[in-house]
């Protein structure tokens, strides 16, 4: 069965659509200040359309934006360590986006959040794919022996589909739909020509080559008997 490639962010507002939502790494931190002068950070695109949201995060300076800016429900908190918050609260989506591959101890997060979540709450997983086509094409021509990357300078790991799996399965959650996004209408102005050209080749031989994943999770059975 072929996965679907879908848009990152409106598939996003869709699933948050009337709904209560906890967004993680809601700053998006350095570029916040960026993204609301473009209009294009998510957080405020969620807020949009959710019922109630939250946003979770542990840069203060991003924080501070957001707040300045009459977003209100901001939680200042580490991810790895979120038992340490004071928040006694469930929530129907709970938005992990782009966020899990920059966590050193990804497996402490993931047994942590459980507590923001009932039996029918949906954790969604959102990060770049370990096998995009883009990338590795780029990296081939201009890896200068490996040393030049083209990953962001705050990301420890990649995920696909098969480690994303094992990770969320070994903390007693399970994936119950999983898909690929494609580069972003948002980004395609701001990149060179030739990487939307080279990205659309790949996505259209292979939509597994796509630029990320998206893994829609629930608590495992074993962990709400």
């Amino acid at each position: 069965m072929r996965i679907p490639l879908v848009q990152r962010v409106e598939y996003l507002k869709q699933a948050c659509r009337g709904k209560t939502v906890l967004h993680l790494g809601c700053t998006d931190w350095p570029y916040t200040n960026w993204r609301l002068k473009l209009g294009s950070l998510l957080h405020l695109e969620l807020q949009g359309v959710a019922r109630e949201i939250w946003g979770f995060d542990y840069d203060q300076a991003g924080l501070d934006v957001l707040a300045q800016s009459g977003v209100s429900n901001l939680r200042r908190v580490d991810l790895e360590r979120l038992e340490t918050l004071d928040l006694e609260k469930q929530f129907d989506v709970i938005l992990a986006g782009e966020m899990i591959e920059h966590l050193s101890n990804p497996g402490l997060f993931l047994h942590a959040i459980q507590r923001f979540m009932r039996t029918d709450s949906t954790l969604v997983i959102t990060t770049i794919n370990a096998y995009c086509g883009m990338r590795m094409f780029i990296y081939a021509l201009r890896g200068r022996g490996g040393k030049m990357e083209p990953v962001h300078p705050d990301h420890v790991a990649y995920y696909s589909y098969s480690t994303l799996h094992h990770l969320v399965s070994r903390a007693n959650l399970s994936v119950k739909r999983f898909l690929f996004y494609d580069i972003g209408f948002e980004h395609r102005p701001h990149n060179r020509f030739y990487i939307n050209w080279i990205n659309d080749v790949c996505v259209r031989l292979s939509p597994q080559l796509a630029d990320g994943i998206i893994a829609e999770c629930a608590l495992a059975e074993e962990s709400v008997a």
